[in-house]
């Protein structure tokens, strides 16, 4: 590591017991963070762009994005790593975090792990329609893993999925040198343990990835939160039709006359899709401003 007074620009790479890892043209830092950034509440998130100098971050530039567990910053893509089985795939679940997704402004991409053990065409189906990027890898086509290089050429990228998913077992696909420790499935609990501990990124493709903490809950505040009223942009099939809704504040839930409800009638919108909706807009009318 190298510490220097002058004013260095760069992107925090890693963070770990307050220590931040910043990638600079001309090398890589160790830096603390200024106590005025705690002062006001901020905290450099993995993915910001920063100005340091003598080992102190002094100053983080404005993020186009950000997701605050694990704490990232300027994601161009989130990739959801999904496996047909072991563990089965939660399509609420992943419903939640391609809302985010939307809601940040990240492009949502969907990889497919575990082909040659269970049907995925459902999950290609619902999701490649609307227009999602989903890539089915089969370890045994390097097509399909350089078809995974190709997204991440020039751009930061998150992985995220269920523990157990595969997700580090890609990343070594993609590039052995990472060599990231995986993890053994529980059968008895049917999903793997946490093997990934902090958010770091790793420079790959021209570009950077991150691989992220498993999941197997959602927790919304740990996230961003999506209120009622917004959560319905978050669904990109629903834009086509909302607008000819009877009434203008139609929440496409049951109401009479609103065109999404029919278009998830005719085939058009799929019915899980619908159904995450449903249950997220529940779960929004909770949402109180004033408690936030």
């Amino acid at each position: 590591m190298t510490v220097d007074n002058k004013i260095k620009t760069g992107i925090i790479t890693k963070c770990l017991g307050g220590l931040y890892t910043i990638e600079s043209p001309d090398g890589i830092y160790e830096c603390k963070a200024r106590g005025v950034f705690r002062n006001k509440g901020i905290s450099p998130y993995v993915g910001d762009y920063v100005e340091f100098s003598d080992g102190v971050i002094t100053k983080i530039s404005d993020r186009k994005n950000c997701i605050i567990r694990p704490p990232l910053a300027n994601l161009d893509r989130l990739i959801f790593v999904v496996s047909t089985c072991k563990p089965s795939p939660n399509l609420l679940l992943l419903d939640k975090f391609i809302a985010i997704a939307e809601y940040k402004k990240i492009e949502p991409v969907i990889v497919i792990t575990k082909t040659d053990l269970s049907d995925y065409e459902n999950i290609m189906s619902i999701y490649s329609r609307i227009g999602i990027k989903v890539i089915a890898v089969d370890y045994s086509d390097s097509s399909t893993i350089e078809s995974v290089k190709e997204l991440l050429k020039g751009k930061i990228s998150a992985f995220t999925g269920n523990s157990g998913a595969g997700k580090s077992t890609l990343l070594n696909a993609i590039d052995a040198g990472l060599a990231i420790p995986t993890g053994e499935i529980s059968e008895k609990l049917g999903r793997g343990r946490h093997t990934t501990r902090h958010a770091e990124l790793y420079k790959i493709c021209e570009g950077y990835i991150a691989d992220t903490p498993g999941f197997s809950t959602f927790e919304t505040n740990k996230y961003d939160i999506i209120f009622k009223e917004d959560l319905a942009g978050c669904f990109r099939e629903f834009a086509e039709y909302s607008d000819d809704c009877k009434f203008s504040d139609c929440a496409h839930i049951c109401e009479k006359g609103c065109s999404v409800i029919a278009a998830k009638n005719d085939g058009k919108i799929s019915e899980s899709r619908h159904s995450s909706y449903c249950e997220m807009y529940e779960e929004a009318k909770k949402i109180k401003e004033w408690e936030l």
